[in-house]
């Protein structure tokens, strides 16, 4: 075990009991969230007085079992404080999502993803049990034996169903580097029929992969984004200062070459927010110079798209420039990988938004999620594509326009963000029947909001 977890884990017992002691302050007519300093949701909300849970003493590692090659994690510890406690010992996560600040806990009940995703599913597969403060106000240890109704049901239930307090979870040897290869595509159907071949195989040109992701810029100008682990040493880029790593992807022809450290590979995105800092001036080189580097971070933009949005600054630029408010285009889909290219192309025929980033991902068993319902066994694109557009006609004009060709290719959509879908289809799409089995049994009493009403109806 590693040293100190005797006393992380008095901490976090301690931390426990905070919790419950906030939960227990509510009163009983009060609907019971979290008081959490970061968010990576992209939804609005119902302002509320009500108090949050206390969460400060649940933000820690409580130990790594390097030999197990298992972590005890408190619910709140995000990714970055998680990634640089088991680095030391040559172990990460199966799945590190994109951004520092995503919470275990956050990343477990709202899904996550990353280039690790085509081997190693999505983080709730590699949680071995969970403590999971329920809306009955009880701490339940749940696993696949045990609550394994509540353990399948919490996947994609947003803090509906309860809220992770400990999960204890999965690692894998990693070695110092990731040497990279950049492929460049001049056609989209090139381009996915490579990641087909390379997620069947394992193996891009006759090596075997370790991380799999692409980005798609034009409909003739897309990549492949192949990582190999390697403890090779050899130069390194650098790309959490003023070089931007999606603009070193790109290149005329052929492949491109690069190597980072480990740390760096899995943090690559949050630098700039994948491309979104150029939203807010940080990707100019005279800005880029004097932005602090200690900011140049996703917390960072977060906290301006905060600011924008509670003053409606974008909105108002445009009235000032004679153009129409904008709508927000935040979202990641899940499209089987055989009807990708028609999503893409249809994409790029009728929605404005470019960069895209693909993300391959495959369940690692047989195991059902309900309330994300993938087929095992199949692969599937995860497609993320992040902006605004023109209002239209109606509210959510677009975002309606995607769920509907989403549902037409039978792809799933993530609830992170704005999401339109009547009840009975979200139902449908969500499994609405599950959802409430393990709803009333679990909070009886309603506590915890509602996931439809938490999704489409921001409460």
């Amino acid at each position: 075990m590693s040293a100190p977890a005797t006393d992380a884990r008095t901490a976090h017992a301690i931390g426990v009991e905070r919790l419950l002691e906030s939960y227990r302050a509510v009163p009983p007519t009060a609907s019971v969230r979290l008081a959490k300093q970061t968010s990576n949701l992209f939804r609005g909300r119902a302002s509320t007085n009500a108090r949050g849970l206390d969460t400060s003493g649940l933000t820690e590692v409580i130990s790594v079992d390097p030999e197990m090659r298992t972590a005890d994690v408190a619910g709140m510890c995000t990714y970055e404080r998680l990634v640089a406690t088991t680095l030391p010992f040559g172990l990460a996560p199966l799945v590190v999502p994109q951004l520092k600040t995503i919470t275990l806990g956050g990343a477990v009940t709202g899904l996550g993803i990353e280039s690790t995703s085509f081997r190693n599913g999505l983080p709730h597969e590699s949680v071995l049990e969970m403590d999971i403060l329920t809306g009955a106000g009880e701490v339940v240890t749940v696993s696949r034996e045990r609550h394994a109704d509540l353990y399948r049901a919490f996947p994609n239930s947003y803090g509906t169903l309860g809220y992770a307090v400990r999960l204890r979870i999965a690692l894998e040897p990693v070695k110092p580097f990731v040497a990279l290869t950049h492929v460049r595509f001049h056609a989209l159907r090139d381009l996915i029929a490579a990641m087909d071949r390379t997620i069947t195989t394992g193996h891009f040109d006759g090596g075997p992969v370790d991380y799999l992701d692409g980005v798609v810029f034009s409909a003739d100008e897309c990549y492949l984004c192949v990582g190999v682990q390697t403890s090779a040493p050899g130069p390194l880029s650098d790309y959490t200062g003023r070089q931007i790593y999606y603009r070193s992807i790109q290149h005329q022809n052929g492949a491109r070459l690069d190597k980072l450290t480990i740390a760096d590979y899995l943090w690559r995105w949050d630098t700039d927010w994948f491309w979104c800092s150029a939203a807010f001036g940080a990707q100019h080189p005279v800005v880029r110079r004097l932005w602090p580097r200690r900011h140049l971070r996703s917390s960072s933009y977060w906290k301006l798209m905060r600011l924008e949005r509670r003053f409606d600054i974008g909105d108002r630029l445009e009235k000032l420039r004679g153009r129409p408010p904008r709508e927000r285009v935040i979202q990641d889909v899940e499209v089987p990988i055989g009807r990708c290219v028609e999503f893409l192309d249809w994409f790029l025929a009728n929605v404005p938004i470019q960069p895209i980033w693909l993300c391959p991902l495959r369940l690692r068993d047989d195991d059902d999620w309900p309330l994300y319902p993938i087929r095992p066994r199949e692969t599937y694109v995860n497609v993320g594509f992040w902006s605004t557009v023109p209002v239209g006609a109606s509210e959510g004009a677009t975002n309606r326009m995607i769920e509907r060709r989403v549902s037409d290719l039978d792809g799933h959509k993530s609830l992170y963000s704005d999401a339109y879908y009547g009840r009975g289809e979200f139902d449908e799409l969500y499994d609405g029947e599950t959802y409430r089995v393990v709803k009333e049994r679990y909070d009886p009493n309603s506590r915890l909001l509602d996931l439809y009403a938490k999704a489409v109806r921001r409460q």
